[in-house]
């Protein structure tokens, strides 16, 4: 089947008892059981450690990532905590993308170092930075891309096979582009990690977040800490999200399309400094952009002509465009990082990976294209 048939059929089927076409919600503590001795004989006995609406979301990501198989999460955040939970220890290292969410950095940073866990923030576009920074103690390479905010690419392929000629798992935060766009564990990666709050939901309504395991081991030592600390998504989330991900390709596609014709006008303005969209030529690594991924998303930022004073009345002057901290919702974002979403990003480090005090971020949604331009042209005309 093609993904887009997959992702309304894919891991639910009509209700057995009632033969309602949309999965359930099981808003349910606990399962009753048969017997002492048919003890999870249907599979469920408390909602923490598995849920039935949990479960049908999770089987429809782990098809749509070609993956073995899923876990959910009560946040994007809480999907990390997991995978850095189930492969490192303290006394262990790991190698992450210089430029990622600033949560990530916030936990790794601010949490795991205080348990004796080291971290490296390597620029992971380079196949060779990636390989010298990895210690005899390395036990996860965690990479994100395209990097939020500077969408900065790794080149999954070419890390995976490090990593995996060192017998180290490689993460992948799959956010941006989701498995539409790209496919980590088809490209070699072991685990592809999702905030399904972003592009999954669309809608501003939830947030969540999910691991799709390429192997069997690997997602039991992560169901193992998703049932031990707690965090699995709940039931409610889980069918949103499953309504949301329906649509997940026809979005993506318009968005894209939003995002390319946006970037187009702003790259040809007098008043913007430089525009950095994966879509476009001048973007350092399109050729990349265009190997490993079937599109090039609906992210992209853009500097104004006069820094951080100009970027922000920018903020401050759009209607339509929305000032707010989340990406890939139907409505159209924009951010500013250094305020926002990276503020717990020390200076020094923001700027030796990129994240200028000037930089926007913008998140394009479903709106007319000629009305998202319109808005920034007359944004742009008061700066």
């Amino acid at each position: 089947m093609g993904f887009s048939t997959k992702q309304i059929h894919a891991g639910v089927e009509p209700d057995a008892e009632s033969g309602a076409i949309l999965t359930p919600i099981h808003q349910s503590t606990t399962f009753v059981q048969p017997s002492v001795d048919e003890y999870l004989a249907k599979g469920y006995s408390y909602s923490r450690s598995a849920n039935p609406t949990v479960r049908a979301l999770e089987k429809k990501l782990a098809i749509l990532e070609d993956g073995y198989d899923c876990t959910c999460y009560a946040t994007g955040m809480a999907a990390i905590q997991a995978v850095l939970q189930a492969t490192l220890n303290a006394g262990d290292h790991a190698v992450v993308s210089d430029v990622a969410y600033g949560g990530t950095y916030r936990l790794c940073t601010k949490i795991y170092r205080r348990y004796g866990v080291e971290f490296s923030f390597v620029n992971t576009a380079s196949p060779e930075a990636v390989e010298m920074a990895i210690k005899e103690n390395t036990r996860l390479v965690f990479t994100e891309t395209p990097a939020n905010p500077t969408l900065k690419l790794t080149d999954i392929e070419a890390v995976s096979a490090i990593t995996r000629a060192k017998g180290i798992p490689h993460a992948v935060d799959n956010t941006f582009l989701t498995p539409f766009y790209q496919k980590p564990l088809d490209l070699g990666a072991d685990l592809s990690i999702h905030s399904t709050t972003k592009y999954f939901d669309g809608h501003n309504a939830t947030v969540g977040g999910a691991v799709v395991a390429k192997t069997e081991q690997l997602d039991e030592s992560i169901r193992f800490v998703q049932n031990a600390t707690g965090v699995i998504m709940s039931p409610m989330v889980a069918w949103l999200t499953l309504q949301g991900t329906k649509t997940l390709s026809v979005r993506m596609e318009r968005q894209s399309a939003n995002a390319r014709a946006v970037a187009e006008f702003l790259e040809g303005h007098p008043k913007v400094e430089r525009v950095s969209y994966p879509g476009l030529d001048s973007f350092d690594q399109h050729d990349l952009a265009k190997s490993q991924a079937s599109g090039f998303g609906a992210m992209l930022w853009f500097e104004v002509e006069g820094g951080l004073p100009a970027g922000k009345r920018l903020m401050d002057s759009v209607e339509l465009c929305t000032l707010a901290e989340n990406l890939g919702s139907v409505e159209t974002l924009i951010t500013h990082p250094v305020t926002m979403t990276h503020a717990d990003v020390e200076e020094a480090e923001r700027q030796r990976v990129g994240i200028t005090d000037g930089l926007v971020r913008l998140s394009v949604g479903l709106e007319d294209a000629e009305d998202l331009i319109a808005d920034l042209k007359a944004a742009l005309d008061k700066v």
